[in-house]
C-alpha cells in the first residue's frame, strides 16, 4: 500500500470550511501535508514549510495541525520516544513498525494479523471499534 493509491485530502478546502484563513505559510503547510509520504513531527514540517516560505512560525504549525487533527483530516502518533507525528488520515487501515536506531516509521498491513484481533475480541465478547498496533525494534545485524 502506498500513500499515492489514496486520495489525498484537500486540507486548504478543509480550514476554508473550518473558518481559518489561508495565509502563505498555512498554504506551505497544507502544501508539504499533501506530498509528504513519511510521518514528520511538527518540527520537520516547519523546517520544509520555512524552505518554501520563511515568514512561517512553529506556532503557525502547531496551531494549524491541531485544527486539522480536530477536522479529522489527519492523525497524530505519539510513538514512544520521540515527538507527536502526523499523517494523513483515512485509507486502508495499517499499523507501523518504529525503527528504535533510526526513528523510521515503516507501515504495514496483516491479514493475520487483523484475523486474530478480530478472533480475540470475539472469544471475550466484544466487537472492536478502533485498535492501533505500534512494533517497536531494531534492524537485525547480518549474520
Amino acid at each position: 500500500m502506498t500513500k499515492q493509491q489514496n486520495q489525498k485530502p484537500d486540507y486548504e478546502k478543509m480550514l476554508r470550511k473550518a473558518g481559518v484563513r489561508i495565509t502563505r505559510p498555512r498554504r506551505a503547510i497544507v502544501e508539504i501535508l499533501t506530498h509528504c509520504e513519511d510521518h514528520p513531527d511538527a518540527l520537520e514540517i516547519f523546517r520544509r514549510a520555512a524552505e518554501v516560505d520563511s515568514s512561517i512560525s512553529l506556532s503557525t504549525v502547531y496551531r494549524t495541525m491541531k485544527v486539522l487533527e480536530g477536522l479529522g483530516a489527519i492523525h497524530r502518533h505519539a510513538f514512544e520516544g520521540g515527538p507527536s507525528r502526523f499523517e494523513q488520515a483515512g485509507g486502508e487501515h495499517h499499523d507501523h513498525l518504529i525503527d528504535l536506531d533510526t526513528g523510521d516509521v515503516i507501515e504495514f498491513k496483516s491479514d493475520r494479523i487483523e484475523h486474530l484481533q478480530n478472533e480475540i475480541a470475539e472469544a471475550l465478547g466484544y466487537d472492536i471499534v478502533h485498535h492501533r498496533l505500534e512494533l517497536y525494534g531494531r534492524k537485525r545485524k547480518a549474520s
